[in-house]
């Protein structure tokens, strides 16, 4: 998924949070993508507040939007280095097209993950059955070893498991005794968990990690801190067991996220990761000279096998270049 807005400012993203301290809660704001029919998330990664949480670098949450309404999701072919997007949906489907040739399709309870790396392109478009889209959209930052690697995608369903009453689907990483067969390139994690009504359960956890908990609906309780549905409740390092309760009086979903501190300053603007503001320009630059200036299929990015449509220009550039901020 892009990023459509049309003044996208330039993130200096890194790590800042030590072990042991208390959870926070990171509240979203809304961001409309596209025109007046598009669709609006709720983005709750970056934030002052907080850059990364493991190397999961942006976190969007969409939904339910009503199709007929909001036109659904229409994200023509446009460009991304140095990460990975991770598409994860609870109603609709969207079809995928990349650059790599992938074609597929993603709907609630599976997992589309498609790395960069070097550069790649794609499109995204919910498909004519869907009436109601809801879900989430996340990145990960690759780290400076692996952001120049091949291109690639894969699909994954991952085996429903009854956890406290409720059940829980681990897209990523190990978790609850379930460990995906998806490649990360750092330690991550991610799960989808619904609890019923006043559920409490105990996770056991790496350590090592950072986490959060996106939830999306009732409300998420931890350590005393409580999220509603489109907050994403942060808790650092240091813990080997994570306790969630969910809302007193209906059933919570949510989605965690984790892994290691990724240990790096990134640079992220529009749908490009970085290490410098001068390797975002020739990323964009790039872009705008092979695909949407002279129309090659050999350059960086490539072509998108079966998709016809017109890809999309990147904004222009941000005047002042930001400095690096903790």
């Amino acid at each position: 998924m892009s990023n459509l807005e049309k003044n996208p400012p330039e993130v200096i993203c890194r790590d800042h949070t030590a072990q042991g301290e208390p959870a926070v809660v990171l509240t979203a704001r809304d961001v409309p993508l596209g025109g007046p029919r598009a669709m609006t998330v709720r983005r709750s990664l970056p934030q002052r507040q907080r850059s990364l949480i493991g190397a999961w670098c942006f976190v969007d949450h969409y939904g339910p939007d009503d199709v007929a309404d909001s036109g659904g999701m229409v994200v023509p072919g446009h460009p991304h280095t140095g990460l990975q997007t991770v598409s994860w949906l609870f109603s609709g489907e969207i079809e995928h097209r990349d650059t790599t040739g992938a074609h597929a399709f993603v709907r609630p309870g599976q997992l589309n993950i498609m790395t960069a790396g070097s550069g790649i392109a794609h499109s995204e478009y919910s498909t004519a059955p869907t009436t109601t889209l809801h879900g989430v959209q996340l990145w990960v930052a690759l780290p400076d070893r692996a952001r120049f690697v091949a291109p690639s995608f894969e699909h994954y369903e991952p085996p429903v498991l009854t956890v406290g009453g409720g059940t829980a689907l681990v897209f990523l990483g190990r978790l609850l005794g379930h460990e995906s067969p998806v490649p990360t390139h750092t330690p991550l994690v991610g799960a989808e968990l619904n609890l019923p009504a006043g559920a409490r359960l105990e996770i056991d956890v790496d350590p090592r990690h950072e986490h959060g908990f996106l939830c999306d609906t009732g409300t998420v309780l931890a350590e005393d801190a409580t999220a509603k549905p489109g907050d994403l409740l942060f808790l650092p390092a240091g813990r080997s067991r994570l306790t969630v309760e969910a809302s007193p009086s209906e059933p919570t979903r949510l989605v965690l996220i984790g892994g290691e501190p990724l240990g790096e300053q990134i640079v992220m603007w529009w749908n490009f990761v970085g290490r410098s503001h001068e390797e975002i320009v020739a990323f964009r630059d790039e872009w705008q000279s092979e695909v949407i200036g002279g129309g090659t299929t050999s350059g960086r990015y490539g072509h998108i096998v079966g998709y016809d449509g017109s890809p999309l220009p990147a904004p222009a550039l941000p005047n002042l270049r930001l400095r690096p901020r903790d």
